[in-house]
C-alpha cells in the first residue's frame, strides 16, 4: 500500500503521514468564541480570511468585527441556537472583512466543552467560491470516471487498485469491490503482468506519462480469445508534490489491432508472392525448383514444407489414380523450422514412397483439390502421416494445423506442396489457403518446365555419353586418363568429346572437341564427327589434312561449328603431330620442366572454312604427359582466361602422380558449380616401348 494505508486498507498506518494538500486549497480557517461571543483562538487561516491580525481578533466580540450590522441579530440568534442547544449549524454567510469589503463564506459552526463545563463555539469557515470550485472539480471528476465509456483505474504506490469505473469492470470482467486492494497480477494473469508493472513502475518513477501503449492479452471478459487495448497511465501527485499513485486509461482496440493484422498479413503475403516470383524457378532444375518452392514457405507460411510429385510425373508419363488406388509419390524437397522430431516423419528427398488411398496427400492429388484440416487432433494424424510410426512423431512434435495444395500445371496434377505448422500458433486459415494456392500455381509450371527439361537433358545426356569412347588405360605406347562432366549451373548436356584411337605401328590418335550450343542437337552433331574423325583416323593421315576434311564434312550440317584439337603420338620416334582448329592449347608436361602451353597455330573452328590448317611436331618422350581439355574447364565470367590457365599450370605442377586422381583433382579444383559449360578431360602419358 501507499504511505496512506496498509496492505490490509483498515489498519492505520505506523509513523508519521504527510498532510494531504487539499485543507490547503480550501484554506480552512479555525475560530474559538466562549460563551459571551469573544474571539479566544484565532487561526493563521482566520487572518487571512478576515483580514485581522490575532492581536487585534483576539478578545474582540467576533460579531462586532466579522458581521455587518443588518446581519447582527439573525447571527446572535443561531449562536444562541448553537450554545443552548448543541445543535451545529452549518451554511453560508456573508462577513466583512477589515477593509470593508464582503466576501461570502461557508461556515460549519458546533459547541465545544472543556473538561472544567466550560461552553466554546468552534467555528470552520472557507471562503465559498474556493469550496464551490472543489466542489464542481470533485463532482466533475466523479461524473466523468463514472460515465466514461473509457475504462478507468487508480492504483496506489504499490500497484493495488483504488478505485475503477463501470467501463472498466465490462473491460475486465471483474466487478469493481473485487479490484479494490488488488493487484493486475491478482486480476489479469491473462496479461504480460511483469511488463505492464515494469512500465507502471517506471511511470510512477519519473512521473512521465505513457501514452497509448499497446497491450494484448485476454481478460476474464474474454476468457477464450485475444483482445487489444491502448493503455495510458499517468503519475497522481497532491498539490504538495506527494505522489499518490497512478491513473489508467484502457480503451479496447481490438478491431483496429486485428484490422491490422490483416492488413500486415495482407501485406506479407503479397511480399511473399514477389518473394516467390524471384526465388522459384531461378533454374530449369527439378529438385531445386522444388527446395526453392519449399524454402519461400518455410516460415512464412508453415513450419514444416514439403514438395512432392508422382513418381510417374517425375518419369515422364501422366498419371490419374482411382479411388482405391495408394499414390506412389517421390519426395523432391523438405525445409522445416525448429521441427526436428516432425522432421523425422516426412519423406526424405529422393525417396519413393507408397500413400494408401485413405492418406489425405493421395486424395488431394487424386481429386485436384485442397485438403486442410484446421485443427489436427490424434485420429487426423495416421491419415496425414505414411506409417504408424510417423503418425506417433507428428504427435510429439506438436503438428497442430495441416494443408495440402494440388501442384497443376497444364491441367495435369504433378504432385502436392505439403504443409505443417508446430511453433506457428495459428491453425490454417483461408487466407493461408489463398496464398499456399498461389505459390502453388506459380511453382507448378516451374516444376513442369524444369521436369521436361530435364527429361530431355537426361536424354541427351544418355545420348552424349552413349556416343563417348570406353578406351582401354593403355593404348599403343600411351597410358590414357579421360572424364565428361555436364554443365552444373543450367543442366545442359553441351557437344563436349573426346576419342583415344589406335592406330597401325602401335600409334594412337588423341582428340578433343567442343561443338558450340547444347541439348541433343550438339549431342548429335558430335556423334557425327567422331564418327568422321574415326573413318579420317584409319587413313593414316597428316592432322591437318583430317582436320581439313572434318572442316568439309561440317558444311552439311546446319550451323555446325566446333572446335578441335587432333594429335598423333608415335612412340619409336618419340614424338607427337598435333594440329589445332581453335581449340585451346594442350599442355605438355615433361620431368624437370615447368608444365608449358603448346605453342601451337590456332588455326579457325570447324565449320568456318577457306583456311587451311597446320600441323606441328613435339617431342614426347617416356613419362612426359599430354593434357587435352574444353574450354569449360577453365573459362569463367569472373576470371580472366590467361588468370585460369595458370591456375591450370600450377595445379599440374609437382610430383608425378596417377592419371586417374590427376583428373579427378583438376575437375574439382577448376570445374566451378556456376560453370555453365560442360568439360571434356583427357590425358596420355607417353610409355616406354616394349
Amino acid at each position: 500500500m501507499s504511505a496512506a494505508g496498509s496492505p490490509e486498507g483498515d489498519v492505520p498506518p505506523r509513523g508519521p503521514v504527510r498532510p494531504s494538500g487539499l485543507l490547503d486549497v480550501l484554506g480552512v480557517a479555525s475560530v474559538v468564541l466562549d460563551a459571551e461571543g469573544r474571539i479566544v483562538l484565532w487561526s493563521p487561516q482566520a487572518e487571512e480570511l478576515f483580514g485581522y491580525p490575532a492581536q487585534e481578533a483576539l478578545g474582540q466580540y467576533a460579531a462586532r468585527i466579522m458581521i455587518h450590522d443588518q446581519h447582527l441579530d439573525l447571527v446572535v440568534k443561531l449562536f444562541a441556537d448553537v450554545m443552548d442547544t448543541g445543535q451545529s449549524w452549518a451554511g453560508a454567510f456573508p462577513i466583512r472583512r477589515k477593509d470593508g469589503t464582503t466576501r461570502l463564506v461557508e461556515f460549519r459552526n458546533m459547541r465545544l466543552l472543556d473538561d472544567q463545563g466550560d461552553v466554546y463555539a468552534l467555528g470552520l469557515c472557507a471562503d465559498q467560491s474556493t469550496v464551490r470550485q472543489v466542489e464542481r472539480d470533485v463532482a466533475l471528476s466523479t461524473r466523468m470516471i463514472s460515465q466514461s465509456p473509457i475504462g478507468l483505474g487508480v492504483l496506489d504506490t504499490d500497484l493495488r487498485y483504488v478505485s475503477v469505473n463501470a467501463a472498466l469492470e465490462q473491460l475486465n470482467g471483474i466487478p469493481a469491490e473485487q479490484h479494490i486492494g488488488r493487484t493486475i497480477r491478482e486480476l489479469l494473469p491473462g496479461i504480460d503482468v511483469d511488463a505492464m508493472e515494469s512500465v507502471m513502475r517506471e511511470v510512477l518513477r519519473t512521473g512521465r506519462p505513457l501514452i497509448d501503449q499497446r497491450l494484448v492479452g485476454r481478460t476474464p471478459a474474454h476468457p477464450d480469445e485475444d483482445r487489444a487495448w491502448s493503455v495510458s497511465l499517468y503519475r497522481l501527485e497532491d498539490t504538495r508534490g506527494t505522489v499518490l499513485g497512478l491513473a489508467g486509461m484502457a480503451v479496447d482496440v481490438t478491431e483496429s489491432y486485428r484490422s491490422g493484422l490483416e492488413a500486415e498479413a495482407a501485406r506479407r503475403r503479397l511480399a511473399l508472392v514477389a518473394d516467390a516470383s524471384t526465388r522459384i524457378g531461378t533454374t530449369l532444375e527439378l529438385e531445386r525448383t522444388a527446395h526453392e518452392l519449399a524454402g519461400v514457405a518455410v516460415p512464412e507460411l508453415a513450419d514444416i514444407a514439403a514438395v512432392d510429385l508422382l513418381d510417374a510425373v517425375v518419369k515422364g508419363r501422366r498419371s490419374s489414380l482411382g479411388p482405391a488406388e495408394p499414390a506412389v509419390i517421390r519426395a523432391l524437397a523438405v525445409q522445416a523450422h525448429d521441427a526436428p522430431e516432425a522432421l523425422l516423419a516426412v519423406d526424405p528427398p529422393g525417396r519413393v514412397a507408397r500413400y494408401g488411398p485413405d492418406r489425405l496427400i493421395t486424395e488431394c492429388v487424386r481429386n485436384g483439390q485442397p485438403v486442410m484440416v484446421p485443427q489436427v487432433k490424434d485420429e487426423d494424424l495416421p491419415r496425414i502421416a505414411r506409417s504408424p510410426e510417423g503418425a506417433e512423431l507428428l504427435g510429439r512434435a506438436g503438428v497442430h494445423s495441416y494443408l495440402a495444395v494440388p501442384l497443376i500445371a497444364r491441367g495435369e496434377v504433378l504432385g502436392a506442396l505439403d504443409l505443417k505448422r508446430t511453433h506457428n500458433p495459428l491453425p490454417f486459415g483461408e487466407d493461408d489457403l489463398l496464398l499456399a494456392r498461389e505459390l502453388a500455381a506459380r511453382a507448378a509450371v516451374q516444376i513442369d518446365n524444369a521436369r521436361w527439361y530435364q527429361n530431355a537433358r537426361d536424354a541427351a545426356l544418355t545420348l552424349q555419353r552413349s556416343l563417348l569412347p570406353s578406351h582401354p588405360p593403355v593404348t599403343g605406347g600411351l597410358e590414357v586418363a579421360s572424364r565428361y562432366q555436364p554443365a552444373e549451373a543450367t543442366s545442359e548436356v553441351g557437344g563436349d568429346w573426346f576419342d583415344v584411337i589406335p592406330l597401325e605401328g602401335r600409334k594412337t590418335a588423341l582428340v578433343v572437341g567442343d561443338v558450340m550450343g547444347s541439348g541433343i542437337t550438339a549431342a548429335a552433331t558430335m556423334g557425327r564427327l567422331r564418327t568422321a574423325t574415326n573413318t579420317l583416323a584409319s587413313l593414316d593421315l597428316d592432322p591437318a589434312q583430317v582436320l581439313e576434311h572434318l572442316d568439309r564434312s561440317t558444311a552439311g550440317l546446319d550451323q555446325a561449328i566446333a572446335t578441335c584439337v587432333y594429335a598423333v603420338h608415335d612412340p619409336h620416334l618419340r614424338q607427337c603431330r598435333i594440329a589445332n582448329a581453335g581449340h585451346l592449347p594442350p599442355v605438355r608436361i615433361r620431368a624437370g620442366h615447368p608444365p608449358e602451353l603448346l605453342d601451337l597455330p590456332t588455326g579457325v573452328p570447324l565449320g568456318v572454312g577457306g583456311v587451311a590448317f597446320s600441323t606441328t611436331t613435339v617431342g614426347l618422350g617416356p613419362g612426359d604427359r599430354l593434357v587435352f581439355y574444353t574450354d569449360g574447364l577453365v573459362e569463367t565470367r569472373r576470371h580472366p582466361l590467361d588468370e585460369r590457365l595458370g591456375t591450370l599450370l600450377s595445379l599440374l605442377q609437382g610430383p608425378d602422380r596417377p592419371l586417374e586422381e590427376v583428373c579427378d583433382h583438376l575437375l574439382r579444383a577448376l570445374h566451378e558449380p556456376d560453370n555453365s559449360d560442360d568439360v571434356a578431360l583427357l590425358i596420355a602419358r607417353a610409355t616406354t616401348p616394349a
